[in-house]
């Protein structure tokens, strides 16, 4: 089971971004993709949640209106479209898989799975 994470990069405040995550040698897990991130010295954070197939996407709040979760199952990617980015976007960006319905989707010990990060830098 792998997950691979892309598309960060050095972007200027305010500018956009996409990453991408795509599932290898498998489709995703049923029980949905999220993307975290980790900023130096913090705590990993949750930032967004989609479901395999129907519901709605879940997000943390203070990305809500700038960032986008979406999948194509078809191509076996996950992105987050993240717009309007600030300086404290800055860390490295994971996706991630649970192999249970079981715990928070907020909580990072719920996953079992995860991508190898991409890092996102944003200058003011």
């Amino acid at each position: 089971v792998q997950l691979q994470a892309s598309g960060g990069g050095l972007v200027q405040a305010g500018d956009s971004l996409k990453l991408s995550c795509v599932a290898s040698e498998r489709t995703f897990s049923v029980y949905g993709t999220s993307w975290f991130r980790q900023a130096p010295g913090k705590e990993r954070e949750f930032l967004a949640h989609i479901p395999w197939s129907g519901g709605s996407p879940y997000y943390r709040d203070s990305v809500k209106g700038r960032f986008t979760i979406s999948r194509d199952n078809a191509k076996n990617t996950v992105y987050l479209q993240m717009n309007s980015l600030k300086p404290e976007d800055t860390a490295i960006y994971y996706c991630a898989e649970r192999s249970t319905g079981v715990g928070l989707l907020s909580t990072s010990s719920s996953y079992k799975f995860w991508g190898q990060g991409t890092q996102v830098t944003v200058s003011s």
